[in-house]
């Protein structure tokens, strides 16, 4: 804590510092163009004045993320005047024989820093964004998903037809006329749960092993896929 405020009682000190000697430098010059009495002291007052609204300005639009452009630029013009102040003063120019250009830029300053500061005065109030708190790592680290289950839409079984309670007749030999039936087709792990919980409850109920073609009639498939219910009985 006291580390702290010895920080800022520095920074304190030297802003005094830095606004007094350019006050003076400032004050100097106007009078050397020829704005003597209240009016020297009241340049200084105008630049530094002009000088901090465009600060506050410039700083207020880079924190809502809107563009600085017209605040930066007058904040430049008083830096400008300010720093040219403390230049001329440093033995550069002769402050008894002032050049008429700097007696016009002199006169001319009031009417500059009123319009710069109406044109800030006036500027549409800009809202600060809230800034949002940052994330940590873990947040913004991707969650694993699994993978979602593929959607197999089985019958429903109270509509399936009643368990058969004797044993079917053995098929009859297929005839060598018969075509060679369709290779067997891969089905999804839900409906071959569904074949082996049919089977299970034909063998429970009969005693004998479900047949295929049963069990294929059961889930209301085609013919063509009773190969692939045989596959996994």
């Amino acid at each position: 804590m006291r580390a702290h405020l010895a920080r800022v009682d520095a920074v304190i000190v030297q802003a005094v510092i830095a606004g007094a000697l350019s006050f003076s430098h400032l004050h100097d010059l106007a009078a050397a163009a020829g704005q003597d009495g209240w009016k020297a002291w009241a340049y200084p007052v105008s630049v530094d004045l002009l000088l901090v609204a465009a600060w506050r300005r410039m700083r207020q639009a880079q924190r809502a993320g809107q563009a600085a452009g017209g605040p930066r630029l007058w904040f430049l013009i008083a830096l400008a005047a300010s720093l040219g102040a403390n230049i001329a003063t440093a033995g550069l120019l002769d402050l008894n024989d002032v050049p008429a250009w700097l007696r016009v830029t002199v006169a001319g300053w009031p009417a500059v820093a009123f319009f710069g500061g109406t044109l800030l005065a006036h500027a549409p109030h800009i809202q600060e964004q809230p800034r949002e708190p940052a994330a940590s790592t873990t947040d913004t680290e991707p969650e694993p998903h699994p993978a979602p289950p593929v959607a197999v839409e089985a019958p429903d079984r109270d509509t399936l037809p009643a368990p058969l309670t004797t044993p079917e007749p053995a098929a009859e030999p297929v005839a060598a006329s018969t075509p060679a039936p369709a290779p067997a087709v891969a089905l999804p792990p839900a409906l071959v749960d569904r074949v082996r919980a049919l089977a299970d409850e034909h063998r429970s109920t009969t005693g004998h092993p479900a047949d295929p073609e049963t069990v294929r009639a059961r889930l209301g498939l085609p013919p063509s896929m009773t190969a692939s219910v045989a596959a996994h009985l």
